[in-house]
């Protein structure tokens, strides 16, 4: 790999502006999905550690919130522009511990950096209000207060954006945090410690600890002193939290599984429609929580897309990320493979058909195939489970109505995707589907202006947009009486 682009990252953890390792001695590897080459070792931190990273940011707390917004976004900024100047380098890192392609790690860097900058910006409008009062010897005045202590626990298929989405809008608001990055992708959380640390923000204010999920989040949701929680990940890990978070009332964002339908209807532009399933299907592997999962196509057009459709999923090229040319990088692990294989033959041994799709085992155990499936129904895996894989099933529907019960027949309400130009038809369906986010005309939605987040088993609560950062704030009713009139 070209030296110029190397980011050198502490092989350790980063609690109360200090780089530490664990006090049992106790590491564990990233590795490099593509090659299955090690690429560092990190501290395997436990409770204990975590503990000490929870009283760092509450010292840190007291001297935090009290700064001017103004400050607070001045160092944000700073954070910001520094994943600017080290775009290459941070993006590099990125595709070799996550796999996915150079060209979506530079997409993500951006994509991450703008939250910092957005909080930045919105951190100086968290506005209170004047109630007018019912009394004529009262004021009534609403304060918006941060939180305190946040943990943030995050996934590894957007280790840097899910990172910087919740950490911005804590900072933001005042709060100061814990960040738990995944197993699989550690190194990417460290390197955000090193630019919060570069960027001047205050000892204590950002913690970076690596190591065991269970223990480390089971002291930060035992602990009195987080009173915040959010957290990216599965639907069964997001619900273990709500009950354990019942012990000390903490707040909880959760953005969970996903399960989203793709629908195309009889008034669609089909060229925009196959180009928006690629977007949306393809991007990072298929390993993305707002992917699409499910092709309705209506009946009049499903010839015709497939068609379309199979020969753009033949295009993709598969590969090392680091690889210009690589469409379709490794997947995570071998987990990942074989979920996408489970449902590919139960698929087949269903009727559906191959209508695109061939292996590259040559490349390594992490790769798997893009795969288009014609003639899915509803009986198939692949129908009801997320799948995290470049795997795509088509279905056939007929009437408007119901495609609409199709789409929401899932506990999962995070993502949906649909194709018309019939004005009546979009506003109907728009309202129709039970999703916290539907995408028109587009495979693409996501920006550090709008709310993220779902319904249903997908979770609760919203990330960017200016609701992003009230997640982390208090509301505060003060009466002020004895009010001369």
């Amino acid at each position: 790999m070209d030296k110029s682009v190397e980011f050198t990252v502490p092989e350790r953890c980063y609690i109360d502006g200090a780089w530490v390792d664990s006090t049992s001695g106790d590491r564990f590897e990233s590795i490099d999905p593509a090659t299955e080459e090690t690429l560092a070792s990190v501290p395997k931190l436990g409770a204990a550690e975590t503990h000490r990273a929870i009283e760092a940011a509450e010292k840190a707390f007291v001297d935090w919130r009290a700064r001017p917004a103004t400050e607070r976004a001045r160092l944000l900024r700073r954070f910001g522009e520094l994943m600017g100047e080290h775009k290459e380098g941070l993006a590099h890192l990125l595709t070799r511990e996550q796999g996915k392609p150079l060209s979506e790690a530079r997409g993500e860097v951006d994509y991450a950096q703008s939250f910092l900058l957005w909080f930045a910006e919105e951190g100086l409008r968290l506005y209170g209000d004047v109630i007018p009062s019912h009394r004529k010897d009262a004021r009534l005045l609403v304060l918006k207060q941060p939180v305190g202590v946040c943990g943030l626990i995050t996934p590894w298929n957007f280790p840097y954006a899910m990172i910087t989405r919740k950490l911005g809008a804590a900072l933001a608001a005042g709060c100061t945090a814990v960040v738990k990055p995944a197993e699989q992708t550690p190194l990417c959380g460290l390197a955000l410690a090193r630019l919060a640390e570069e960027a001047g923000l205050p000892r204590g204010t950002v913690n970076v600890v690596t190591g065991e999920a269970k223990a480390i989040g089971k002291a930060l949701m035992e602990s009195e002193s987080v009173r915040k929680v959010s957290f990216t990940g599965s639907t069964e890990t997001g619900k273990l939290l709500i009950a354990q978070s019942a012990a000390t009332v903490k707040k909880l964002s959760l953005e969970l599984g996903g399960h989203a339908p793709f629908i195309v209807c009889a008034d669609a532009d089909i060229d925009a429609a196959v180009e928006g399933a690629m977007a949306s299907k393809f991007r990072n592997s298929g390993q993305t929580c707002v992917c699409a999962n499910r092709f309705y196509i209506h009946e009049s057009l499903y010839d015709v897309f497939a068609e379309k459709f199979a020969a753009a999923v033949a295009s993709l090229k598969v590969g090392n990320g680091l690889d210009a040319e690589t469409h379709i990088g490794p997947l995570i692990d071998t987990a990942a493979v074989e979920k996408s294989q489970r449902h590919v033959e139960d698929a087949r041994n269903k009727g559906a058909t191959i209508l695109s799709g061939k292996e590259h085992a040559s490349l390594g155990r992490h790769f798997f195939p893009p795969t288009l499936l014609g003639d899915a129904t509803d009986s198939m895996q692949i129908m009801y489970e997320e799948t995290f894989g470049p795997v795509a099933p088509l279905l056939r529907f007929r009437e408007e109505e119901e495609v609409a019960k199709l789409a929401n027949d899932t506990p999962y309400g995070l993502a949906a995707y649909f194709y018309g130009r019939d004005i009546g038809r979009v506003l109907r369906l728009a309202e129709a589907l039970d999703y916290g986010i539907v995408s028109v005309n587009s495979g693409v939605f996501s920006s550090e202006r709008a709310p993220f987040g779902g319904v249903k088993h997908s979770g609760y609560g919203r990330e960017g947009a200016r609701v992003g950062i009230e997640e982390y704030a208090n509301i505060k009713y003060v009466l002020l009486g004895g009010i001369a009139t």
